[in-house]
């Protein structure tokens, strides 16, 4: 088999193409084409849409078939040859056969259809439609009902609204028919029977409906009518009459553009370790790995996680990851490079590489080294190896991160809530520094009325008159002081000053080069320019001024300090004068005093500085209120979004899936802070009522806090131990406890009834192990744009779920969403109509994936292969019919 087709793909094929002779013959004129000309054009028209398969259907005649196929052929366009007939209730139908049936073979089976006038192309045959029908499935080939809403089609409608719903309803004969075009723009009755909802009409399973017309002249390719899409691996008849057992999955009109999915795995090649020379193109649908145990099923995938460098989420299976890459590909040194379209990254193509031992290396197309990281390029992939699935049902925060994909775009909840919580950080260090600043200071001003009475003493004993230069002294001291200050705030900020002068790199030459309205930019650096060099020389001009004003300053500061100590020089002489008093010397008593003064000088400033602390102080409390209620309109936002995630989930799965999320519920971070402030006395026992069934934020709990003991006690009903110990958290403890976050508690209910019994649906605490997975894998199988890959997950589930709805849902999102499992159960490939299908062998030690093992049900190795493995083998399979009695 040509490695081109080693998966499903849609074909594009026209399916009603008339040769050379039926314009003439039968739309009463001319297309003024020779036979040759005739021939070329539909070739040119067959390659410039891209239709891959045609087939013929004159009516009632073979005659001009080998000339037609032997022009089309060799361009790889196949032919199906055939003819269209009419039943005795004249119903339409055209009749294909394989590629290679001959003319002659053709003839052979034009004969046994019992028509009325052979030489009449158009005379019906004798026989009605299902004894058609059952001839021409004998004869190996394949039928479909022509204009079914025609005037000869099979939905013609008799007065009593009866038609041929006899025909209709034969689901093993009548398989597929023709429309015009959408099913939306059917008349309604027709409309509400092809849809299979008409209760008259109704059919065990819906007809597979085409679009095909009678193509006349080249000219009506063209036409959007004319052709359809029909899924197979490669475009052969046999693969052409599977497509119609699964139409769903198989077959698409013209109006039905297939979707692809954003991100994709496209393809990977292995060289060295076990897998060495695997080389996979994927499918950008559902991808299957089968095989016996031990081929390389698992190693796969696990080189694939490998490749993306993405870490299974538990310690066990870290283990197992490290263990089975260690095995198998390390001790070769093995490379695996895979090639993916990035969802993140607008579609593009990106190359990643990784040898053994290193760090992935991820190249664009241009072959350059980019500095992404494979998790940028699909962040949402989700790769879970043998029990992971198991794992995730387990842990609540791991359930709760699976909404995360179904929420709005929030503006950035994780972004803005990480500022928030940054701001209000610096807000709780400012604040803890201005209340420290302000007991400090208030403690300060609080000893000014003791010094001043002690000082009413020194003055009672007359000392002040001798001494009374001493407090000047000491204000002459904080005057000097203030003054070194201003300068220093001069020189600071004119330091700011340079720092902030314009920057013009950004508007330079270079930076402009290129952009259209460079020329419009221009006057704008220039007047930036301008400002630059005039602030520039005015801060020169002030740096001079400055340093002179120093120069002044310090001559001035020199003169002045020669004075003090003239005056303190006086004053050490008073101070010797001084008598001795209560044991101390003179000069001891006057030191004590001017201790004092000075004290009492340094203090009186700093009653003024109270005001403007308590107003720092407000400030900041007032920031701290607007950003706690900003955080708490943004939870509520995101509380919201997460309802409405739910709800929408909910909606999706109705049904099969409840998701309830109780909000903050998970009270395990407030008790385990509570308990890491260590309280006296205060154990887990003691905490009990944090569990309690009323709602208990941490912010209406700190505010309780600073109410009292008494206020706690009533509103939380705790005792008087408890809340004493409470009122005694610091500051800072209050702080972090207003911005605690409580976790959401998220409960899945799975309906465990089977089929059309009434939905009974239970908690996931309460489901087997294999319920647990599968509830998990119907919230996967949704909302994501990169690929799901899983190993072996019917490992854990539940085998009647996975026919019934995992394999539904499947089959829905595989159209915009890339899957790969490895598996063992026959139902994901099959029923879920995988469009590759891997068959993995062991050869020689080595796993092995040849090119003939790749495809998709509709090739016959693999569907014989498939059997094999995952049903035992053909007489398997059919003993268990047998025994089931089906």
């Amino acid at each position: 088999m040509s490695g081109q087709y080693n998966q499903a793909r849609f074909w594009r094929c026209a399916l009603q193409v008339n040769p050379f002779s039926y314009h003439g013959d039968y739309r009463g004129g001319e297309h003024g084409l020779t036979e040759a000309t005739y021939n070329q054009q539909l070739l040119d028209k067959c390659l410039e849409h891209g239709i891959k398969v045609i087939g013929i259907a004159d009516h009632g005649s073979v005659d001009s078939v080998d000339a037609l196929r032997s022009f089309l052929e060799p361009y790889g366009i196949v032919v199906f040859p055939g003819f269209e007939i009419a039943s005795t209730e004249k119903i339409h139908m055209v009749c294909l056969f394989p590629e290679g049936t001959s003319k002659d073979q053709l003839n052979r089976y034009l004969g046994k259809l019992d028509l009325t006038d052979t030489e009449e192309k158009v005379s019906p045959s004798n026989l009605g439609c299902l004894k058609l029908a059952r001839i021409i499935s004998d004869l190996g080939g394949f039928w479909y009902a022509a204009h079914i809403t025609g005037k000869n089609g099979l939905l013609r409608l008799n007065q009593d609204g009866g038609g041929l719903v006899h025909v209709w309803k034969n689901h093993a004969l009548v398989r597929a028919g023709q429309i015009p075009g959408p099913i939306s723009e059917l008349p309604f009755q027709f409309k509400r029977i092809v849809e299979n909802v008409d209760p008259n009409w109704q059919r065990e399973r819906p007809l597979a409906v085409i679009n095909a017309k009678d193509v006349a002249k080249p000219a009506d390719l063209d036409e959007a009518g004319v052709t359809c899409w029909i899924k197979m691996t490669r475009p052969c008849f046999e693969a052409f009459k599977v497509a119609f057992l699964d139409p769903e999955s198989r077959i698409r009109l013209n109006s039905q553009s297939e979707e692809q999915p954003t991100g994709e795995i496209v393809s990977m090649s292995v060289s060295g370790g076990y897998l060495d020379g695997l080389n996979i193109t994927f499918s950008p649908h559902l991808n299957t790995v089968i095989g016996g145990r031990g081929t390389g099923k698992s190693t796969l995938l696990e080189c694939l996680r490998y490749a993306l460098d993405i870490q299974p989420k538990s310690k066990q299976a870290q283990k197992l990851h490290s263990e089975l890459i260690k095995e198998n590909l390390g001790k070769e040194s093995g490379r695996i490079e895979v090639e993916l379209i990035s969802s993140a990254q607008h579609g593009h193509r990106y190359r990643v590489s990784r040898r053994y031992g290193e760090l992935p290396i991820v190249r664009d197309v241009n072959g350059n080294v980019s500095t992404l990281q494979p998790r940028d390029l699909l962040p949402g992939i989700d790769i879970y190896g043998q029990n992971e699935i198991y794992e995730l049902a387990q842990d609540e925060q791991s359930r709760l991160r699976l909404l995360d994909r179904f929420l709005p775009n929030d503006g950035g909840f994780a972004q803005h809530n990480a500022s928030l919580q940054k701001r209000l950080h610096e807000n709780q260090q400012k604040l803890l520094k201005s209340l420290g600043d302000l007991d400090d200071l208030q403690a300060e001003v609080a000893r000014l009325p003791k010094l001043e009475e002690q000082l009413q003493g020194f003055v009672a004993l007359g000392i002040q008159e001798k001494l009374s230069k001493t407090p000047l002294f000491a204000r002459e001291r904080q005057i000097a002081m203030r003054a070194n200050e201003e300068l220093q705030h001069l020189q600071l900020g004119l330091a700011a000053l340079r720092d902030n002068l314009p920057d013009l790199t950004f508007i330079s030459d270079k930076a402009l080069e290129g952009l259209p309205n460079a020329p419009l930019l221009i006057p704008i650096r220039e007047n930036l320019q301008h400002l630059q060099q005039h602030f520039g020389h005015y801060a020169n001009a002030l740096q001079t001024l400055l340093t002179e004003g120093e120069s002044r300053q310090a001559s001035d500061l020199t003169v002045w300090r020669q004075a003090l100590q003239q005056g303190e020089a006086e004053l050490e002489t008073a101070l010797r004068s001084l008598p001795i008093l209560s044991g101390k010397s003179g000069q001891e008593v006057g030191t004590a005093y001017q201790q004092l003064l000075r004290e009492i000088e340094r203090i009186k400033p700093l009653t003024a500085r109270v005001a403007t602390f308590n107003k720092l102080k407000d400030s900041l409390e007032q920031e701290r209120r607007n950003l706690l209620a900003e955080v708490s309109d943004l939870r509520e936002q995101h509380t919201q979004s997460l309802l409405s995630a739910a709800k929408k989930l909910n909606n999706r799965l109705k049904g099969k899936l409840k998701v309830e999320v109780a909000v903050e519920a998970d009270r395990t971070p407030l008790k385990a802070f509570l308990l890491g402030c260590r309280l006296d006395g205060i154990g887990e026992k003691r905490l009990a009522w944090i569990d309690g069934p009323d709602t208990l934020k941490p912010l209406a709990l700190a505010s309780l806090i600073r109410q009292g003991p008494v206020n706690l006690q009533f509103e939380l009903g705790i005792s008087p131990l408890v809340a004493d110990a409470l009122t005694k958290l610091p500051a800072a403890q209050l702080m972090e406890l207003e911005v605690l976050e409580l976790d959401h508690r998220v409960g899945i209910s799975l309906n465990i009834a089977h089929g059309e019994a009434e939905a009974l649906f239970k908690p996931l605490d309460k489901l087997s192990t294999g319920q647990q997975c599968t509830a998990i894998l119907h919230m996967l199988l949704l909302e994501n744009v990169d690929p799901l890959i899983m190993d072996q997950p019917e490992d854990n589930l539940d085998n009647a779920f996975i026919a019934e709805r995992i394999v539904h849902e499947l089959r829905a999102a595989k159209t915009t969403r890339q899957f790969l499992f490895a598996t063992h159960n026959a139902n994901i490939p099959v029923f879920g109509d995988a469009e590759w299908i891997g068959v993995f062998t062991a050869v020689d030690n080595r796993g092995s994936l040849d090119a003939d093992a790749q495809g998709s049900i509709d090739v016959p190795v693999i569907r014989d292969q498939v059997a094999a493995i995952l049903e035992g083998g053909r007489a398997a399979f059919i003993q268990r019919k047998e025994k089931y009695e089906f």
